[in-house]
């Protein structure tokens, strides 16, 4: 893989994500060879992820090339390839491209949908976790549309302009909101055939609010919000089935549709090597101590959502979203520079900074310790952050040009079919 030999000591490091990006750049001046793998050359900002899906915005307005981050880094090399596998013994990974042995690795491989062993819908629904994944939303969205405009059936009609999502959490509040404004703001003007009452969004959520891992009053106001855009939230619901044109619950509900989108829940994703007592099976993912150290390994880290530090505070592990794993990077970067100089280091603290969900249009709500709000000055504060955090000057520059256009004009731009989705037969 053509990785130069080096007598600095080698860290590798795999996933571009927000931990390992965030711990390479506390690294990146220190006298070591910094190694990255990933199987995508960019990093993805996936919190905006549904803006993509819904024609909000282009995918190079949430996603960064990782050589361009650290370009001016001699002592950094990037590999576009899949790790397979772990020799924890010999201090070795072996990869998509071949073989490379290490001094310290630091896992940062995220988190990957989980479908809780239902095949069917696995092979027929549609997730959004990566970029690919969220153009096939699009495309799918605007090609069933498209097709609805043309077919002479109503029973078709009306299962091609059905639109479920499965999980109402931050993922499927946000998606629905936005499906839901394309419906309010777009539908009508460029199918003047069409009423945008044909077009349904119905979320569906097992648990009896919507947005369970934040307060009650937020969930209260996201589900106000949601039904005043026209959104049908279905509590209590738990889904059963999927065979590609109606999905089947555990009650007497069932949806026809030909757009499932499923953003019910997550799992870790680790690399074969590491298991036993150092993996959570359940929930796949590493158990680490207070310096994210992966449990009985020498010299082997993990970070952010594949990482599980129980503490009295998180029993349970941290939140599975951005902060945490920012913070636990930033946190070992300088710990390592602790390490490399044989000092003592010191235990990771989570700081919770809150949680927001934006809902749609001057909707959005924010939890900050005990504050709740809602409304215009959430959705401000929900704005302001993620376009804080977006990679580079160009995407933040993109990005808020795109959501200005969009409030004036009440328009979505990137509503093209560039690659048109095929389901497998």
């Amino acid at each position: 893989m053509n990785i130069p030999q080096t007598q600095k000591p080698r860290v590798v490091v795999i996933g571009g994500g927000f931990a390992g990006i965030s711990f390479i750049k506390k690294i990146k001046n220190e006298n070591v060879q910094i190694v990255l793998f990933d199987k995508n050359n960019y990093h993805t900002f996936q919190p905006l992820l549904y803006q993509v899906s819904t024609s909000g915005l282009e995918p190079d307005s949430i996603a960064y090339p990782l050589r361009k981050i650290f370009r001016k880094n001699k002592n950094f090399h990037f590999r576009l390839a899949e790790v397979e596998y772990i020799n924890k013994e010999e201090k070795e990974i072996e990869t998509s491209i071949g073989k490379l042995s290490y001094d310290y690795l630091v896992i940062a491989t995220g988190t990957k949908t989980n479908y809780f062993g239902n095949q069917n819908i696995e092979k027929n629904s549609m997730p959004m976790k990566t970029v690919p994944q969220a153009l096939n939303i699009r495309s799918l969205m605007l090609q069933n549309i498209e097709k609805a405009d043309m077919t002479e059936d109503p029973e078709e009609r009306k299962r091609l302009l059905n639109f479920v999502i499965a999980g109402a959490g931050p993922t499927g509040v946000e998606l629905a909101g936005a499906l839901a404004e394309f419906k309010n703001g777009i539908l009508e003007d460029d199918y003047t055939e069409m009423n945008e009452a044909e077009m349904q969004v119905h979320l569906l959520e097992g648990m009896d609010r919507v947005l369970p891992p934040m307060s009650e009053e937020a969930s209260r106001l996201a589900q106000k919000a949601l039904e005043r855009l026209g959104v049908h939230v279905h509590l209590n619901t738990m889904i059963e089935d999927y065979d590609g044109k109606i999905v089947t619950t555990k009650g007497e509900k069932s949806f026809e549709t030909e757009a499932f989108i499923w953003a019910a829940g997550v799992t870790g994703n680790p690399i074969k090597g590491i298991d036993g007592t150092s993996l959570m099976k359940k929930i796949n993912r590493y158990y680490v101590n207070e310096f994210n150290k992966v449990e009985d390994t020498d010299a082997i880290f993990a970070l952010g959502d594949i990482a599980l530090m129980e503490t009295e505070a998180y029993p349970k592990g941290h939140p599975q979203v951005a902060q945490p794993a920012i913070q636990q990077g930033k946190h070992l970067g300088d710990n390592f520079k602790k390490l490399l100089r044989n000092k003592p280091l010191e235990p990771f603290k989570y700081f919770d900074k809150g949680t927001m969900a934006t809902v749609g249009r001057n909707k959005a709500v924010v939890d900050i310790k005990k504050m709740h709000l809602g409304g215009f000055i959430a959705w401000f504060i929900w704005m302001f952050i993620h376009l804080w955090f977006l990679v580079g000057f160009r995407n933040r520059v993109v990005t808020f040009f795109n959501w200005t256009y969009s409030y004036i004009s009440y328009d979505r731009a990137a509503r093209l079919i560039i690659r048109p989705f095929r389901k497998d037969v």
